[in-house]
């Protein structure tokens, strides 16, 4: 499928991958800041925003979905940046069309099985009657026992458009919650791997990347490097954008 995609800048291509319920708009701010330099495209993945909806999501699918889109674009080849579910899908990339993928960063995520510690918010987001004059504050609510934190429960409700009555998700949640056993794992065919430079970023306060994953990391990605986005969590680059970015913008900007 051809993506629902933002382009901004001009320069070096690179693809950005927003992470499950995200959005290409998630990418604002880091966007615009590389943009100065590089051609950015910052799409949706399908089940998530204007992108269109479809029960296959495994990570097959999705890099098939991101190569159209770069192919729609006249992109041959590009870097390419995943953050979390993102991060698994620009991996697959990596190691399914090797040729387009010219340098690989992987934020925040490991290529390996995760527990299903997620289903949990696609059941509370299903749970919310989406009535006439429903408000974000009753819908906030309606989150916050299985959710209670504040600032997830904002992420996951910017995917709620109250502009429409009654409001409506622009997600496909029932695809997505069918779909978490394949997002959830992460699988390679034999003997796959993408040789390319790779540059893998952890939040400091984040345990989706831990040591025990790093020989699934060697095996795969023979040229990766780690580096670690001190005072973040999960979303290194919402919770320090500048830090991010100095870790980043080196690596792209190298030669290959």
């Amino acid at each position: 499928m051809i993506l629902s995609t933002t382009e901004a800048g001009a320069g070096p291509p690179l693809v950005l991958l927003h992470g499950l319920f995200g959005a290409g708009q998630n990418w604002g701010g880091i966007r615009s800041v590389l943009a100065r330099r590089m051609r950015v495209l910052t799409p949706d993945l399908r089940n998530h925003g204007a992108s269109g909806r479809d029960p296959d999501m495994s990570y097959a699918a999705m890099a098939a979905d991101v190569a159209q889109t770069m192919d729609a674009a006249g992109m041959p080849r590009a870097a390419v940046l995943g953050h979390s579910m993102g991060g698994k899908v620009a991996m697959a990339l990596a190691l399914a069309h090797t040729a387009r993928v010219e340098r690989l960063v992987v934020a925040d995520i490991a290529p390996v099985r995760y527990r299903p510690a997620l289903r949990g918010y696609v059941a509370a987001m299903q749970g919310i009657v989406l009535r006439h004059g429903l408000a974000r504050r009753e819908a906030d609510a309606a989150l916050a026992a299985a959710i209670p934190e504040a600032g997830i429960r904002a992420f996951l409700l910017q995917n709620l458009r109250f502009e429409s009555d009654p409001p409506a998700w622009r997600l496909g949640l029932a695809e997505i919650a069918a779909a978490m056993p394949q997002i959830e794992d992460f699988s390679t065919p034999p003997g796959a791997r993408f040789d390319g430079p790779v540059l893998v970023l952890a939040g400091e306060r984040s345990g989706y990347i831990r040591p025990e994953h790093h020989d699934a990391f060697d095996a795969l990605f023979p040229a990766r490097r780690f580096a670690t986005v001190p005072a973040a969590g999960h979303w290194v680059h919402a919770e320090n954008p500048a830090g991010f970015l100095a870790l980043l913008q080196p690596f792209l900007e190298a030669a290959a």
